[in-house]
């Protein structure tokens, strides 16, 4: 039976191993940095598991590879949410129609989900936590709702809550 020996692992400060990690750790990092654990730690559960790998030069050159392919990733990201953005602006509004009294007050209210669907039937994907109302609307009329399509990038866009038309 043969022992492994784990020469190839580079010791740190205070006797720990230096690791890169290939996917995220709770409580310990995300994947692509480079973290300093106990040995018994990384070898008998890190290494093992995938979970890490030894910071060789071929390892720390995949490492930045990955790293370009995140910030790249996430301005593309950005760049669709600028675009999103452009559309929702030019949008003249959405109507959302809704069961009302006569005076105007409705009889339920419209929250994020009633925009998200109005902006879906319009062909804009938007998730329900993008929409950002302080209450619900009680009443007809015209609103501007604030959408925060994340990375600090946000947009208004005004609601028309009209009253249901009844067919007799």
């Amino acid at each position: 039976m043969s022992v492994k020996t784990h020469k190839h692992l580079v010791k740190g400060r205070n006797g720990n191993i230096k690791l890169v990690l290939t996917e995220d750790v709770l409580h310990l990092g995300q994947r692509g940095e480079q973290v300093e654990v106990k040995p018994g730690y990384a070898r008998n559960y890190l290494i093992p598991r995938g979970l890490g790998a030894a910071p060789t030069a071929h390892n720390l050159r995949l490492l930045e590879q990955y790293r370009q392919r995140l910030v790249q990733a996430l301005e593309a990201k950005k760049a669709d949410l600028r675009s999103l953005a452009d559309q929702i602006n030019r949008l003249s509004g959405i109507a959302i129609e809704a069961k009302a009294t006569p005076e105007g007050h409705l009889y339920g209210s419209v929250g994020s989900v009633e925009v998200v669907a109005g902006l879906r039937a319009k062909g804009m994907v938007v998730e329900e936590a993008m929409v950002k109302l302080e209450v619900p609307i009680k009443e007809t009329g015209l609103f501007a709702v604030k959408i925060n399509l994340g990375y600090e990038i946000e947009t208004e866009l005004k609601v028309a809550v009209v009253p249901v038309m009844e067919r007799r």
